[in-house]
C-alpha cells in the first residue's frame, strides 16, 4: 500500500488531523485499471458533493491534479497500476474544538495494488440485518462521509451471520441499503431502488446503473420500500464502485430468482466500465 498527501508520498498522519478527531471529511474508494479511474467523473462529482455539504475548501481542480499526480508517481514504480484507489478529503490539522479551521483541505490517495479484470456477477447468501440504521442530518444524507461507525457495527452482524452483504433498514422500517454496498430490488416485476433521503450513501455503481437502464428504456423507480415489502422480493442485488452486482441467490433462506439479475447485468453489459 502506498499512501500520498497533496501528491507527496507519504506514510504518517498528524495526531492533530480532524479526520482522526471527528472523522472530519469524505472518501470515495474506486478501481484503478491501467492507470485509469473507473466511473472517475462519477467519483469525482461525488467528492465535490460532499466537500460542498461539509464545507471543506478543496476546489475540483486541486483534487484532480492530486489523483492524477499520486497516479503519475505510481506509474513510475508499478509496471500496471492496477487495483484500488481510496480518495480521501480531510479538513486537515485543527486545535482542539469543533470549530473550523480556515485552511484548505487535504486530499490523501491510497493505493492497494491488485489484478483486476473486466468486472463479473457474484452470487452471494443474504439475509436481513437485525440492527436498524439511524436518521442522518439532511446536510449529511448521501454523503459518503469518514464517519462510518453504523457501517462498522452493522459490518459485525454481517460478519457474524456469514454473509459477504447483507440488507440494511433504517428505525423507520425501511430499506435503505446494503452494509458497504446500495441495492436494487425486482417487485411485481419492477425494478426498484430505495429512494435516500433520511439516510443512506449516493453510491458510484448505484447513479451508473441508474444511467443505463435509462438509457436503455429499463423502468426502475426510487422510492421508499416498506420492511413488510421484503417478503414480496422477487430478485435482489448490491451494487458498488468495487462490485457492479452481487446477487442474492437466497434471503433468510429464501430462495431468490437469479436469472433476472444476470439478464440485466448482461444488457446493460456491466462487465465494461469507463
Amino acid at each position: 500500500m502506498q499512501c500520498f498527501k497533496n501528491a507527496e508520498e507519504i506514510s504518517a498522519v498528524s495526531v492533530l488531523d480532524r479526520a482522526f478527531h471527528y472523522g472530519d471529511g469524505c472518501f470515495s474508494t474506486a478501481r484503478i485499471r491501467n492507470g485509469q479511474i473507473e466511473l472517475e467523473a462519477i467519483h469525482l462529482l461525488r467528492l465535490q458533493r460532499g466537500c460542498e455539504h461539509l464545507y471543506l475548501h478543496a476546489n475540483l481542480a486541486f483534487i484532480q491534479q492530486s489523483i492524477q499526480q499520486s497516479i503519475q508517481q505510481l506509474q513510475q514504480r508499478y509496471p500496471q497500476v492496477n487495483g484500488t484507489l481510496k480518495i480521501i478529503i480531510s479538513r486537515g490539522d485543527g486545535q482542539r474544538g469543533y470549530s473550523l479551521p480556515a485552511q484548505d483541505a487535504d486530499v490523501w490517495v491510497f493505493f492497494y495494488p491488485k489484478a483486476v479484470d473486466d468486472f463479473h456477477y457474484e452470487k452471494i447468501a443474504s439475509g436481513v440485518l437485525k440492527q436498524a440504521m439511524g436518521l442522518s442530518m439532511p446536510q449529511l444524507v448521501g454523503i459518503k462521509s469518514l464517519n462510518r461507525l453504523e457501517q462498522v457495527i452493522l459490518k459485525k452482524e454481517a460478519d457474524a451471520q456469514g454473509w459477504p452483504e447483507a440488507l440494511v433498514t433504517d428505525v423507520q422500517g425501511s430499506v435503505v441499503e446494503g452494509v458497504s454496498s446500495n441495492c436494487f430490488i425486482l417487485i411485481n416485476n419492477e425494478w426498484i431502488t430505495p429512494e435516500l433521503r433520511y439516510n443512506g450513501v449516493h453510491g458510484v455503481m448505484r447513479a451508473e446503473i441508474l444511467a443505463r437502464m435509462q438509457q436503455h428504456g429499463i423502468s426502475c423507480r426510487q422510492r421508499y420500500v416498506d420492511m413488510e415489502e421484503i417478503a414480496q422480493f422477487q430478485s435482489l442485488f448490491f451494487c458498488n464502485a468495487l462490485s457492479p452486482m452481487k446477487i442474492v441467490t437466497q434471503l433468510d433462506a429464501r430462495p431468490l430468482d437469479v436469472q433476472a439479475c444476470i439478464e440485466l447485468f448482461n444488457r446493460l453489459q456491466l462487465n465494461q466500465m469507463h
